[in-house]
């Protein structure tokens, strides 16, 4: 049949009972599979971490500051890295740094949920926040 309308047999799945295939032109075939192939991968989401970076003594407006570029961040669909960075002696003051990151945490619980709390990792203490919902 395929030969009567010059067209290719393509076997579409050979592992079925009986095997299923389709009269098709090949190169069309390979065309269209190649295009599916694109759209999916167009359609993957990409996961984006934007990192924000406080000091221990981290002032208030500066503090604000970073709170408003998180918030940008998290409404467009990014995750946030938060770390406070212990330099010298600064690292005497962890729980300083503990405190302002659950503060960060708490300023934007109604947009973003935590997904690594607060850890030590050197001189840095880093936290993960994800924003809530389909969005990511």
């Amino acid at each position: 049949m395929a030969d009567d309308m010059e067209l290719d047999l393509i076997e579409i799945s050979p592992k079925a009972d009986p095997p299923v295939c389709r009269i098709a032109d090949y190169s069309k075939f390979l065309y269209h599979q190649k295009r599916k192939a694109k759209e999916i991968k167009a359609k993957q989401v990409k996961v984006v971490i934007k990192e924000i970076r406080f000091g221990p003594q981290t002032d208030d407006h500066d503090y604000n500051f970073k709170l408003k570029h998180a918030e940008n961040f998290i409404k467009e669909g990014a995750k946030v890295k938060a770390y406070v960075f212990f330099r010298g002696r600064s690292i005497v003051f962890k729980e300083q740094g503990e405190i302002l990151l659950l503060r960060f945490a708490t300023d934007l619980e109604e947009i973003a949920k935590v997904e690594l709390m607060p850890t030590l990792e050197g001189k840095k203490m880093n936290m993960i926040l994800a924003p809530k919902g389909k969005k990511q």
